[in-house]
């Protein structure tokens, strides 16, 4: 009777545990019921021969064992068949070759078979708890998520959910600053989810762009509405962090909705992030708009970009005094900038390359300053940028009638006088016509 009452309470707190970590009513009954089978199978020899039904409302059992009736002395598979005088014990109006069910006395499997059903519970338990948090997290990378400190120590820090699930915070994963109490609430997305030797890990990030994202959309409606859509991000976390933003609508303005009256939305993430600070900017397909834009505060002269796809570099041309800022402290404003636009740029200052050159602004009394202003769109700043490019390449790129850009490669070349300039055709029909000579 004893045994039977320690087995009805492994029922009660399979039912405990189900609550505890949603573990379906189904599967821990299977559970329970492959565990008491293989107990059976042990003792028996096989379990085909038995059925246990299990009630969790009532929180009981029953195990009853089926076996051919023969003749006294004729036993020969145990496990399938009981002797004739044995089965009257249990059913006095049985005969040979019927079948005869009986109870089975889970108290007469022994102390040991006892605690081997426990183990066994135990352990099948721990594994569907696994599965079941591994499951649970898997497709949620990226999400946000409010955890509370439950323990601290020096390379990580372990957080709970609502449901008490574990989480990790590594320091690789925390913002520098970052400073955690006991029992404080802290923000972070799911970075990833570990599951080395059946031991899932679910590792949090507050260092990553996905982190910042989430907080946007969470502060900004008309992200989370669709009508402003983030483009990229880069952070230097804890220090600065710059994002590229758009709307299809032209009558948001992108920047102006992220960073709020005042700054009112922007300055809830600032503190969030620890002081981060953050450049909002407006996306633009044109690569050499959005690396100027994406260097700002600094002015840029000229841009050239690598003619391989694949191996995507910039060399940006200013004047001296903006080159600090475009570089940034510790570099942070280039390197957020490269993260950015996905170009790896480098930085010259006008002159480094031996040549004298003129900003496009000094020829505003020939040239119209809207004609100007869309070469500077264009990344063609400075005089000798523009005639480095051939008249083909410029009425390619830019929107202008052919008659304006041979204006102002004229009035450009004026400047330079005998200077040579993107000569090739010139060359090219001058080797042409040595050829017959040779």
């Amino acid at each position: 009777m004893a045994k039977k009452k320690e087995t009805v309470s492994m029922i009660d707190s399979l039912a405990e545990f189900k609550d505890l970590k949603n573990i379906n009513k189904e599967t821990m009954i299977n559970v329970l019921e492959d565990s008491f089978r293989n107990v059976l199978s042990k003792i028996y020899g096989t379990d085909e021969n038995c059925t246990v039904i299990i009630n969790p409302e009532r929180g009981d059992f029953e195990i009853w064992r089926t076996r051919r009736v023969v003749n006294n002395g004729e036993v020969i598979d145990a496990a399938r068949e009981i002797a004739l005088k044995d089965a009257q014990l249990v059913d006095p109006h049985c005969e040979v070759g019927e079948e005869v069910t009986e109870a089975v006395d889970f108290s007469a499997f022994g102390r040991r078979a006892v605690i081997n059903l426990r183990q066994a519970l135990a352990s099948k338990i721990l594994d569907l708890q696994k599965d079941n948090f591994y499951n649970k997290f898997k497709d949620r990378i990226g999400q946000l998520i409010t955890a509370e400190v439950y323990q601290v120590w020096k390379r990580e820090a372990l957080l709970l959910d609502d449901e008490g699930n574990e989480l990790l915070l590594p320091k690789s994963e925390q913002i520098p600053g970052d400073f955690f109490r006991k029992g404080e609430t802290v923000r972070a997305v799911i970075e990833r989810v570990e599951n080395e030797n059946n031991n899932p890990k679910v590792i949090l990030s507050r260092v990553s762009g996905e982190f910042l994202k989430r907080l946007l959309e969470l502060n900004v409606p008309e992200i989370a509405d669709g009508l402003i859509t983030l483009r990229a991000v880069a952070r230097v976390p804890g220090e600065r962090a710059k994002i590229a933003v758009e709307s299809y609508d032209d009558r948001i303005d992108p920047v102006g909705a992220c960073v709020g009256v005042n700054g009112s939305r922007i300055r809830g993430i600032v503190r969030e992030l620890r002081g981060e600070n953050i450049d909002v900017t407006t996306y633009t397909s044109n690569t050499l708009l959005f690396i100027q834009r994406a260097l700002s505060p600094a002015k840029i002269s000229a841009i050239t970009l690598s003619d391989d796809p694949e191996d995507r570099q910039a060399e940006v041309y200013m004047r001296p005094e903006e080159v600090p800022l475009a570089i940034g402290k510790n570099a942070s404003n280039l390197k957020l900038a490269s993260l950015l636009t996905g170009y790896k740029i480098e930085v010259f200052r006008d002159g480094e390359t031996g040549e004298e050159d003129i900003y496009l602004d000094e020829f505003d009394d020939e040239i119209d300053s809207w004609v100007i202003d869309l070469f500077k769109t264009y990344g063609y700043t400075t005089a000798k940028s523009v005639l480095k490019k051939s008249r083909e390449e410029l009425i390619a790129s830019i929107d202008l009638e052919e008659a304006t850009i041979d204006n102002v490669l004229q009035v450009l070349r004026s400047e330079f006088g005998d200077e040579d300039f993107n000569n090739t055709e010139d060359e090219e029909e001058g080797a042409s016509e040595e050829t017959p000579e040779a």
